[in-house]
């Protein structure tokens, strides 16, 4: 048996970075989601870690722990106000955001 990774993408009001995520786990481009579009991968049970990319700018890396059966959860959406946008310039990590439910 596997578990089931679910990752939302929502973009309420305006998302300044609109291509679609590469989903990478534990460093390896295994999917992207769109934006208003649900991803969802099955995984083997075990720890992960998970992150996004579109293009040079990065979500924070974030594990999390798959056991046969589970869904895990987790929504993100891109830089939504100039600042943070403009910040990801600099730190690429700020220009996604990434939360497990």
């Amino acid at each position: 048996m596997s578990a089931t990774l679910k990752l939302t993408r929502q973009a309420a009001g305006i998302e300044l970075v609109r291509r679609p995520f590469e989903i990478l786990k534990d460093g390896k481009t295994v999917g992207s989601v769109a934006i208003h579009e649900t991803a969802e991968l099955q995984v083997p049970a075990g720890r992960y870690k998970l992150r996004l990319r579109a293009g040079r700018r990065l979500s924070p890396e974030r594990s999390f722990e798959a056991t046969d059966g589970e869904v895990i959860n987790f929504s993100c959406h891109g830089a939504r106000i100039w600042p943070i946008y403009v910040a990801s310039l600099i730190k690429p990590d700020l220009g996604i955001s990434l939360k497990q439910k």
